[in-house]
Parts: structure tokens; C-alpha cells; sequence
């Protein structure tokens, strides 16, 4: 599938995020079918926790003197957390691709001082920035694959199908594809199979038909003529607004994050050193699948086919297993925080 470069020209909105928890239940609703991951929402209380806290730094077991890093800083509560464990001289080095995230893990990280250093990049990057920064080789790396707060809650973003705002869902407002350039130019086989692959959306072609018939009365632009679309075509069915699965595509897409996460993890892992770990939160099957085949397979020697005799593939295994499957929140977790219901932690050490 190919999609245009080009910027799309938005309308700005002042419209309000969520901010009544019968509202961002709705959203939340929809974490339990694992299609709008977010790892990190802050509730209108203002209350954050770090999905599996506990379990990541367990799993990390951060040491002092350790070399530690957080490709997907968010809010920074698991990237405080390995500080704290690493004490007194672990180091960390902060990733988010999000320039707002990346401004308030600068502020949250400062006491730990030239312990930590925080970047501008996505994880695919994560190599790079880790040679830049004079390291060879680490002790831990975290991957935490949700949204964070400001994403889904601020309006600007596009994320959310709960506010007005502009079709966008880039991680990296900066530059790139939009979503609204997908929903604009796409076919309609190519939007019915976005929906389809990447959004698990049963009546992809349904909805891809109804965008493309919308479009010639004029362009599709803001996140709730999504939204609203996509109600009025598929109707509802359960807890699960009909745009979930559609938001869920066109951000995947925007954002390349299957690709991207495919082509990182093995970079991750030429990274560790023996002995060293890595963990990795995903919140929808999608994402979790490349997830668990990538560990199994280099969990295991011979990779050949299963009917040839004799293996020529030379592999060797380079992982073991820390977790034991993927680790789930627990009932007190999720009696306290709704958005850990569909996140799945696995954990795996460098041989």
C-alpha cells in the first residue's frame, strides 16, 4: 500500500478533551479489546501509574552501575522507577519520539542529574542514539508500546474520537503523513485493507466505501466527521464504538508501527549485553504476535522447516526466557487502573 507525503492542510479546534470518567470509560471500554493501547492516561483525577510497574523493574532488575534504556519514555514513570532501582550510579538514556513528552521527562528526570539523559527520537532510532551516546552495549531496555496521556487527551493530536480535533496522529507532530492524508487519498481496496490488516475491522470495505462516497462532498478533516462516519456505517454493536477499530488502523499506519517495531527488536537485542534484558509491553494482538514469534524464535536453535532433515540454517538461539508467556495485570491492578486490562509484558536475558 502506498500513501502520499504530502502535509494535509487541518482545521484548528479549542474543543475539550474527556474530562468526565463516564466519558473516558468509553475510551477505556476499548483498551479491554486491546484497540486503543494507552499505557499512560491520566485520568481526570490526575492520578498516573505506570502499567506493570512492579513487573517491569523485576523483570529489568536494574543494578547499580547498569546501563538502562527506555525507548518509549511517555510520562517517565517506569524510566524514574529503573533509576531508582539502579541507585546510586545506574544510568538511563530516555527515548520519545513526542516533543511534549520528551519536555516532561526532562523535568521529572532532573534530580537524578547526569545520570540520565533524555531524547527527541522514536525507538527506531534506538541503536543510533545509543552509539551517539558512547555506549556499546546495555543492560536493559524497555519497549512500552501504549500511547501516552498527552496523546490520547489532548484534542490537537487526532488521537482520540472522544474531541474535535484535526485528523493527525503522527507521534512526532513535526513532520510526516497525517492520518487525514491516508483517509483523503487512499483507495478504496487500499483503505478497506487497512482497516482490515490493521484495525482486525470485519466490515473494512463497508467503512472504506462509505469514506471514499463522503469524500467527493468534500474532505474528511477532523476526528469526529471520523467518528460520526464511522457510527452512522457500522452502528453499534456492544461497549465498542464503531470508529475504534479504524482509529486503531489509520494510527498504526501513520505512525508504521508494526514495521517499525519488526525492525527494532532485533537492533534491541544486538544491544544487550550477555546477562543483559529486555522488556516489552504491547496492548493489542497485533503488536504482541511480532512480539511473541520474534522472542520465540530467538529463543530457539534450528529455525529450518519443520520437514527438512537436515538443519543448514546455522542459527543459534541469543534469548531466554525471564517470563514465562506474556505477564497480565493483576485483579488489583486493574481494580485500581483500568488501562493495565489489556497489556501484555514479556520478558527476555541475553545469552
Amino acid at each position: 500500500m502506498e500513501v502520499g507525503s504530502r502535509k494535509s492542510e487541518v482545521g484548528s479546534s479549542t474543543s475539550e478533551a474527556p474530562d468526565t470518567l463516564d466519558e473516558v470509560d468509553q475510551e477505556l471500554d476499548s483498551l479491554d479489546q486491546g484497540l486503543l493501547p494507552t499505557s499512560d492516561f491520566r485520568l481526570p483525577t490526575d492520578r498516573h501509574e505506570p502499567v506493570l510497574y512492579e513487573e517491569v523493574l523485576d523483570g529489568l532488575n536494574p543494578q547499580s552501575g547498569g546501563r538502562y534504556v527506555d525507548g518509549t519514555a511517555g510520562r517517565g514513570g517506569h524510566a524514574e522507577g529503573i533509576l531508582r532501582r539502579g541507585d546510586p550510579d545506574g544510568q538511563l538514556l530516555a527515548l520519545d519520539a513526542d516533543p511534549t513528552a520528551v519536555a516532561a521527562v526532562r523535568v521529572r528526570l532532573a534530580p537524578f542529574g547526569a545520570r540520565t539523559a533524555v531524547v527527541q527520537a522514536n525507538f527506531s532510532s534506538l541503536e543510533e542514539v545509543v552509539r551517539a551516546h558512547g555506549w556499546d552495549e546495555v543492560d536493559g531496555v524497555l519497549l512500552d508500546l501504549g500511547l501516552s496521556s498527552p496523546q490520547l487527551a489532548t484534542p490537537e493530536r487526532g488521537f482520540s474520537f472522544m474531541a474535535e480535533g484535526p485528523l493527525d496522529m503522527r507521534f512526532d507532530p513535526t513532520g510526516g503523513t497525517t492520518a487525514s492524508d491516508l483517509v483523503n487519498s487512499l483507495t478504496e481496496e487500499d483503505l478497506a485493507r487497512l482497516f482490515y490488516e490493521y484495525g482486525e475491522e470485519p466490515r473494512a470495505r463497508r467503512l472504506a466505501r462509505a469514506i471514499v462516497e463522503a469524500r467527493r462532498r468534500g474532505r474528511i478533516d477532523s476526528t469526529t466527521e471520523l467518528a460520526r462516519l464511522a457510527e452512522r456505517t457500522l452502528g453499534r454493536r456492544g461497549g465498542i464504538h464503531p470508529a475504534t477499530r479504524a482509529f486503531q488502523a489509520l494510527r498504526i499506519a501513520v505512525n508504521e508501527e508494526l514495521d517499525v517495531l519488526a525492525a527494532t527488536l532485533p537492533r534491541v537485542v544486538g544491544l544487550l549485553r550477555p546477562g543483559g534484558r529486555v522488556a516489552i509491553i504491547a496492548f493489542h494482538s497485533l503488536e504482541d504476535r511480532i512480539v511473541k514469534r520474534f522472542l520465540q524464535r530467538e529463543m530457539t536453535g534450528c529455525v529450518c522447516p519443520g520437514k527438512q532433515p537436515v538443519c543448514t540454517c546455522t542459527h543459534q538461539p541469543t534469548l531466554r526466557a525471564v517470563s514465562k508467556g506474556a505477564i497480565k495485570a493483576g485483579t488489583n491492578e486493574v481494580r485500581r487502573n483500568r488501562r493495565a486490562r489489556s497489556a501484555r509484558l514479556r520478558v527476555a536475558e541475553r545469552l
